[in-house]
Parts: C-alpha cells; structure tokens; sequence
C-alpha cells in the first residue's frame, strides 16, 4: 500500500510542479524514449541473469504491493506455535514430533497455524533442523552452525530480486543519457528545419534524460530498500525459529525457548512478555 502512495506522491509532486512552471504534460509523453529506456533495462536484466532469478524479480516487485506481513499477531502465532510443538516434545517425547516433521506439509499440527504453514521456507526450515535434533547425534554449536548456514544460503537467495533491481536503478540514468544522445542526434538531422521542429526533438532528448534519472531515484532505487527491507523481515522470523530450536536443544523449558525467541524480534512488532506468557499458557492448556 505505502509503496503505491509513495509512488503518487512522487509523480504528483513532481507533474504538479512541471505544470505550476507553465509547463505541458504532453510534451512529458515521448513514447520513443519509454521505449529505448525501458527495452535497454529489461534487455540488461536478461543478460546479467538466469530466468529463474528474473521471475522472482517480477514476483518480489509485486509482493511489495502486500506491505511487510510480518506484524505483531504473525509473531504471536509463531510463539504459540512454538510453544505448543516443545510442550508436546516434553509431554510425549521428541518421537511424538516424527509424524509432524517427517511431511510437515501434510501435518494436523502445523495447519492450525495458517500463516507458519503457508511460509514453505520456514516450515521446511524447522522441520528439517527438528528432524536433526530428533536424531540427537549433533552438538549443540554443529546444530547452531548447520542453521547459520542454511540461513545464509537463503539470505542470499532471497537478496538476488534486490539486487537485481539495485542494479538496473543505478544504469537508469545512464540509459537516459543514451536515450538523449539519440534524440540530440535526431535533432541535427533536423537543424535547418523549423524552428519548432527543432525545439521538438530538443525536448524530447531531454525527457529521456529526465525519465532515466526519474526511474532511478524515484522508483527503482526507493524499491530495491523495500525489498531489502522485506528480506529483513522474514530473516528475523526465521531467526526467532533459530533462536527457539536451539534454547530447547540444549534442553530449556518451552517458556524459555519462546522468551530466546521473543528476544529476536525488533521491538515495534515484539509482544510483549506478559503478552506472550498468556497466550503460552492458554495454548499448554488448550493442549
């Protein structure tokens, strides 16, 4: 939402601002140099990187349209979540866990909490570790470093849509100056004409520049942080998995391993202790 008025504000400001000046909106529209700019960053896009890279371009440009998902509540689910997966460890055993781990997918348990289950990376992420630790055959800093590098391999996966953006925002301006070389060029091919025609291909060299320096630092760039800042996000959701796995392999008690969790998460969206305490308790006694 705040990416679509963010991006209003921009052209607003910037139109309203062109036309307080005495300026013309229609001399702005110059198809041409859309065409040259646009076709030269999405022919660079292709060239730097593999199909699968560009799509989850395309898919993480338009999931900044969903905001950060990452509020308050998706964190309480998790806590409880949490909770309610150790007690059943500590109650029934770390075998009780098999059936859940094994295709955790397909698992009664995890279904109950909607957004954890819908998050695949997170759900094959704790699966996997819990599976590890069903086996108990590694120490507790192999565990913390095999989540550490699990982590990280996917930080830099889900960063390539970010960085790929990053990219084209910094060659905006330079395929502006391209698109207004040209237009330069087609201006001298008309000196001698009317003075009109001439001003005409002026103009539109000079949009092209003003579009690429637009695009760069009005849009793509501002963009290129949103994602970052998503990556972010669920980095610490993740992290609050790590964090909790890791308290209750050493053998800490459910509430504990939900507090090393709770600690993870930055303090505008972090429930509070006493928040988290009850909605723990109510999930052991709906349990």
């Amino acid at each position: 939402m705040f990416v679509i008025i963010g991006s209003v504000i921009v052209m607003g400001a910037i139109l309203l601002g062109f036309v307080l000046s005495g300026g013309k909106i229609p001399v702005l529209i110059q198809i041409n140099e859309f065409i040259v700019i646009g076709g030269a960053a999405l022919g660079s896009v292709l060239i730097a990187n593999p199909l699968p890279t560009v799509m989850a371009t395309v898919k993480a440009v338009f999931g900044l349209l969903k905001g950060n998902p990452y509020t308050k509540d998706k964190y309480m689910e998790l806590m409880k979540m949490l909770y309610a997966m150790f007690l059943m460890a500590r109650r029934e055993g770390l075998v009780s866990l098999d059936q859940h781990v094994e295709n955790p997918h397909e698992s009664t348990f995890f279904k109950e909490y909607a957004f954890f289950h819908a998050n695949h990376h997170a759900v094959a992420f704790l699966a996997d570790t819990m599976k590890v630790v069903i086996t108990g055959s590694v120490a507790i800093h192999d565990l913390s470093e095999m989540m550490d590098i699990d982590l990280e391999t996917a930080h830099e996966e889900m960063m390539k849509p970010a960085g790929v953006v990053t990219t084209v925002s910094d060659a905006m301006p330079g395929f502006g100056i391209v698109a207004a070389v040209l237009g330069v060029v087609i201006t001298m091919g008309a000196i001698g004409g009317p003075p009109e025609q001439v001003g005409h291909h002026v103009a539109a060299a000079l949009v092209g520049t003003f579009i690429g320096i637009l695009l760069s630092y009005g849009f793509l760039g501002p963009m290129a942080k949103s994602m970052e800042g998503a990556v972010k996000a669920e980095a610490q959701y993740m992290g609050c998995i790590k964090n909790a796995v890791l308290s209750f392999a050493r053998g800490d008690a459910p509430a504990t391993c939900v507090e090393f969790a709770r600690r993870n998460i930055e303090p505008s969206v972090r429930p509070s202790f006493m928040e988290t305490e009850e909605a723990c308790k109510a999930q052991g006694k709906a349990a």
